[in-house]
């Protein structure tokens, strides 16, 4: 399943924010701007906010997520977005929005002013239920649940598929060759416009300078036209980079065409190529193929969930099919595409089952599952042995069967308090703590005492993070006692750095004597006394 913090702009998130995610979709001309479903069917954005993609009503940019509440419970079923950008959705009703950029009436509202809002759109479309939506450069097209297409916005190379070069205001149907055919799936190049039918055929239209329409020739065509290179191939599946296509097949076989300047063809070469190849042959079945018309970049997953990138990555310019170790060909445009913006409206949706990772933090502490349990200050902590003795060392030895502990279904903790080892239990099943510091002090007690070094490293770090003059004293003679040389200096550091407040707490003056002068002759020594 893809994963969104794969991209950076959702770092900022909580979990529980980034849990309530079922669709997301990344964009943008530097992929600064989001926006994402939850699982309520609620529509937030956050971002730069160029030309009021966004749709908040205005031109500000937002860190935070703002829910565009006039879309309020509309299941979004597709989305698409171009380059200035201007923004298209569809909902599960059928209803076609749109906002943001218009420079060339790519919202299809009949004007050229900018959508600071979602608009429905609706020219032309009454009583037609749109079910895919897709966005080229600066033209947009819709497909409806009867098979027919409708383009509008930008047309300067006949992408509306109109006949002319005339931009077109408001949603037309594309008919010609499609008149009397049931089109299935739709994707825009930047300039360029791309259709397949329900027997397999694809048709192009458009801007044909470096061949993406698969023609043969390198004319623009101004009315759709089919792609006879296909010809006896079923087409599954058909995506469109900034110039360039490929298409997969019925059969697992993918074809590519047109632009080759960074290799986003995949044949080893950098030529161009007017009429469709085959690449990966000698792979095996390709299952999803990966493009979007505002990068170079492409990408293909096999059968056996292999994932291939070729193309614009990250700068450099692989001209074959280069095998990753990637899950999801979303994943190859997190980390490699220039921007990093999402190919299509990712899906996020959770499934019922729970990882191994998730499972085991579920169960900690369950008195259902667990098989023993320990008593600490006369609560019951409940586990289970077997993860126990996988996860450490030293309850692998105490289980052994000549311990007597082997035996037991309760076992008594009197060195540590309830607090202190119910955390450590705890990190056996989820790998992390969370203690304030002065507690933390008493599991690093605990993890040296059971020689649980990654633990000791978390302690550490969770005492760093909450040192303050009132506690400095008590911590530093906690790493002294626990022999925690790196967590020792860093508290000596701080106290000499702050030695007049710290001499003057009660932690300072109730330490032993001992260590309390061989503090005072080590600050001297690094001059800490000097006027």
């Amino acid at each position: 399943m893809a994963d969104v913090t794969k991209w950076p702009l959702f770092s900022l998130m909580s979990p529980q924010e980034l849990s309530s995610i079922r669709k997301a979709c990344v964009f943008g001309t530097s992929a600064s701007e989001v926006i994402y479903i939850t699982s309520d069917d609620e529509v937030y954005v956050f971002g730069l906010n160029c030309s009021s993609c966004l749709g908040t009503g205005d031109s500000l940019s937002t860190i935070a997520p703002k829910k565009l509440d006039f879309l309020r419970s509309r299941k979004v079923v597709s989305l698409s977005y171009g380059s200035g950008p201007h923004v298209l959705l569809a909902t599960e009703e059928g209803e076609l929005f749109a906002w943001g950029h218009n420079g060339y009436s790519q919202l299809g509202n009949g004007t050229t002013n900018q959508g600071v809002s979602p608009v429905l759109v609706s020219a032309n479309l009454l009583n037609k239920k749109v079910t895919v939506v897709a966005c080229g450069s600066h033209h947009s097209m819709a497909l409806t649940d009867t098979g027919e297409v409708y383009a509008w916005g930008y047309n300067n190379c006949g992408q509306v598929g109109s006949g002319s070069t005339a931009n077109q205001p408001t949603p037309r149907r594309v008919s010609n060759c499609l008149q009397n055919k049931m089109v299935v799936s739709i994707v825009c190049g930047q300039t360029s416009s791309l259709a397949v039918v329900d027997n397999g055929e694809v048709y192009g239209w458009g801007y044909n300078g470096n061949g993406q329409l698969g023609l043969g020739n390198n004319g623009n065509q101004l009315t759709p036209c089919r792609l006879v290179a296909l010809q006896g191939l079923c087409v599954q599946q058909i995506v469109s980079g900034y110039a360039h296509s490929l298409a997969l097949t019925d059969e697992g076989l993918l074809y590519a065409w047109g632009a080759n300047t960074y290799g986003q063809l995949g044949t080893g070469n950098k030529s161009n190529q007017l009429s469709p190849v085959q690449v990966m042959s000698e792979k095996e079945r390709v299952v999803e193929i990966a493009a979007c018309h505002s990068t170079h970049t492409s990408a293909a997953k096999t059968q056996s969930g292999q994932v291939y990138m070729w193309g614009q990555c990250r700068g450099q310019s692989i001209v074959l099919p280069h095998l990753t170790h990637f899950t999801c060909t979303d994943d190859v445009f997190a980390c490699f595409s220039t921007p990093s913006v999402m190919w299509r409206l990712l899906c996020t949706e959770h499934e019922d089952f729970l990882t191994v990772a998730q499972s085991l933090k579920k169960e900690f502490d369950n008195p259902e599952t667990a098989d023993l349990k320990f008593c600490v200050d006369g609560k019951y902590i409940y586990v289970h042995k077997a993860i126990l003795k996988i996860r450490c060392e030293h309850f692998r030895s105490m289980f052994q069967s000549h311990w007597t502990e082997d035996m037991k279904e309760v076992i008594e903790i009197d060195q540590f308090s309830y607090a202190v080892y119910r955390s450590f239990l705890e990190f056996l099943y989820t790998d992390n703590v969370a203690l304030p510091p002065e507690d933390a002090i008493r599991l690093l007690d605990l993890a040296t005492s059971y020689c649980e070094n990654r633990l000791k490293r978390l302690c550490q770090h969770i005492i760093k993070r909450g040192i303050t003059v009132e506690n400095a004293f008590s911590l530093l003679s906690a790493a002294v006692r626990y022999e925690a040389e790196d967590l020792e200096e860093f508290c000596f550091k701080f106290c000499v750095n702050h030695l007049t407040e710290v001499t003057q707490t009660t932690a300072f003056w109730e330490v032993d004597g001992n260590m309390l002068k061989d503090f005072i002759c080590r600050a001297s020594r690094c001059g800490a006394f000097k006027n």
